[in-house]
C-alpha cells in the first residue's frame, strides 16, 4: 500500500517536497563542473611562470573570464548542496541543523561572490 496521494505520485514529490530537485540540482551540477574543470586544468599550465600582467590579459579574454565565472559559481553551489547533504543525514538536533545549513549558504555565497568580484576586479582593472 502506497502511502502518498494521486496527485504526489503525478508530482513525483518526496515527503519534504524538494529531495527529487536538490538531487538533479547536485547532478546537474557535477555534470556542468566536468568539461569546466578539464578546462581549467589545461589551461593552468598555461599560466605557469607568468606575470600578473600576463594572467590579466588571459582573464580579459571573454571566453576565459565566462568560463572561469561559471566555474566559480558552479563549485560554490555543487560544494553547498553537498555540505547541505552531510548536514541533512548527519546533525540530528532541529536547530543546529537549520543554523549549519543556513551558515554553510552564506559561506558558500560570500566565497562565490568575493571570487567572482576578483575575476572581474583583474579582468577589468587597468
Amino acid at each position: 500500500m502506497e502511502m502518498r496521494s494521486p496527485l504526489a505520485r503525478v508530482r513525483g514529490l518526496g515527503s519534504a517536497k524538494e529531495g527529487v530537485e536538490h538531487w538533479w540540482v547536485q547532478r546537474i551540477t557535477s555534470i556542468a563542473l566536468v568539461p569546466l574543470v578539464i578546462w581549467f586544468i589545461f589551461s593552468v599550465p598555461t599560466l605557469i611562470g607568468t606575470d600578473h600582467a600576463a594572467f590579466r590579459i588571459w582573464i580579459s579574454h571573454h571566453g576565459n573570464l565566462v568560463l572561469m565565472v561559471l566555474l566559480v559559481s558552479t563549485l560554490f553551489h555543487h560544494a553547498q548542496l553537498g555540505m547541505q547533504v552531510v548536514i541533512e543525514d548527519y546533525v540530528h538536533g532541529k536547530g543546529t541543523k537549520v543554523a549549519s545549513i543556513l551558515l554553510v549558504k552564506l559561506i558558500a555565497i560570500l566565497c562565490a561572490v568575493s571570487s567572482l568580484i576578483a575575476l572581474l576586479h583583474v579582468a577589468f582593472s587597468t
